[in-house]
């Protein structure tokens, strides 16, 4: 089993429940969803593919995370779409190390792999998630470019545990301009269900991830269109 890298770097987490942890994220290359505001559209856009994209064993990978960050960091998998692959020897050899596996998926295929945190993020736009994926989510992440999209999300977690926590996050060109209607709007639907929380992508506040030397430095618009920005 081999898997497309597009990307691996050490950082922390900068969203959701785990905001601030030291964590080592491993991007993989692929999507169908093709969100028109996508932060990684070089994992998918035609525009903006890589030169080349690195395939590598689950040892592999396990080996770079054990030398380019200490024990104790988190491992998040995210991409692109990595749901779309059987990670279940890429968690096993993580987990090999003792280290904790993060996903982050927007749910449109079986999960599969013994996952310690699931991060849900759906789109209702596109393909939806799978209610076998909306009942083994721990967090889930509503991405707010229009007011519409916390309906819209909302309708898509029947099944979800009580207990997962749900992120309300500006679409970041949202969160960049300060767009009140997009912000109001989480704000009111926190006070008006405090089930609900309002989220941020702190890591770009820090520019966090562009301080390791594996990240993608590319300048690659929001979905691939210059119009959003970066």
């Amino acid at each position: 089993m081999k898997y497309p890298v597009f990307e691996r770097f050490y950082t922390w987490q900068g969203e959701g429940v785990h905001l601030g942890r030291a964590a080592y994220f491993v991007r993989l290359y692929g999507c169908p969803q093709e969100c028109p505001w996508c932060d990684s559209a070089g994992t998918w856009h035609k525009d903006y593919r890589p030169a080349g994209v690195q395939l590598m064993t689950p040892e592999a990978i396990a080996a770079c995370v054990a030398q380019e960050s200490p024990e104790g960091a988190v491992v998040v998998i995210t991409g692109g779409e990595p749901i779309l692959f059987d990670l279940t020897p890429l968690v096993e050899a993580l987990h090999g190390l003792g280290r904790r596996v993060h996903l982050e998926t927007s749910g449109i295929a079986p999960l599969r792999g013994a996952i310690d945190w699931v991060t849900l993020s759906p789109k209702p736009f596109g393909t939806l998630p799978l209610p076998s994926v909306v009942q083994q989510a721990h967090e889930v992440k509503i991405i707010v470019h229009d007011t519409s999209d916390i309906r819209d999300g909302l309708a898509t977690l029947d099944g979800l545990k009580d207990d997962a926590v749900i992120w309300l996050h500006p679409e970041w060109s949202k969160a960049r301009e300060r767009d009140a209607a997009v912000l109001n709007a989480i704000t009111e639907a926190v006070k008006a269900n405090p089930r609900l929380r309002a989220g941020y992508q702190m890591h770009k506040l820090y520019r966090a991830d562009d301080l390791d030397a594996g990240s993608d430095k590319r300048p690659i618009p929001l979905g691939g269109n210059p119009q959003l920005g970066y």
